[in-house]
């Protein structure tokens, strides 16, 4: 939640928020803003937080022992904090960037679909021109009312040759 809430804010506007915000996660959050805008070699106040999610990380296994000589697991989750910051240029130009390939994408789906129909339709065509009625399989079905085994074994051997 800590992280949803910071993402697109400028950087000082994020950490002077993380700062006040009574939540463990929010202080090791404001030092991986920190971190990252120190990376980056950028002023706080030049810089918008693009993105930052929190992922699953390794899970440490721990046991407390019980009673009777007995042990329960404890899982110790960790967790992986990628925080991404950007000058808002760079944002603009990859938001651009990205505007223009999603119109390459749409325009070659829409040839792409054109000429999938028209193939459809050129398939269709030749098949009603071909098209001949389709007979039924004749299927044979045999009744028996033998009482034993060997009386039914007998019939089938006769229809088979």
């Amino acid at each position: 939640m800590v992280a949803r809430e910071i993402q697109g804010m400028n950087a000082e506007i994020a950490l002077a928020s993380l700062e006040f915000t009574p939540n463990k996660a929010a202080r090791v959050i404001a030092k991986v803003v920190a971190s990252a805008i120190a990376n980056g070699g950028y002023e706080a106040n030049n810089v918008v937080i693009h993105s930052c999610r929190v992922d699953a990380g390794p899970v440490l296994r721990r046991f407390m022992p019980r009673a009777r000589g007995r042990a329960t697991p404890i899982r110790k989750p960790t967790s992986h904090v990628f925080v991404e910051v950007m000058t808002q240029s760079e944002i603009d130009a990859k938001k651009a960037s990205s505007k223009s390939k999603t119109k390459a994408l749409t325009q070659n789906k829409a040839e792409s679909s054109a000429n999938e129909t028209s193939k459809k339709a050129n398939k269709s065509t030749k098949a009603q021109s071909t098209q001949t009625p389709a007979k039924k399989p004749q299927t044979k079905v045999a009744k028996s009312s033998a009482s034993t085994t060997k009386q039914k074994a007998k019939k089938t051997e006769g229809e088979d040759k």
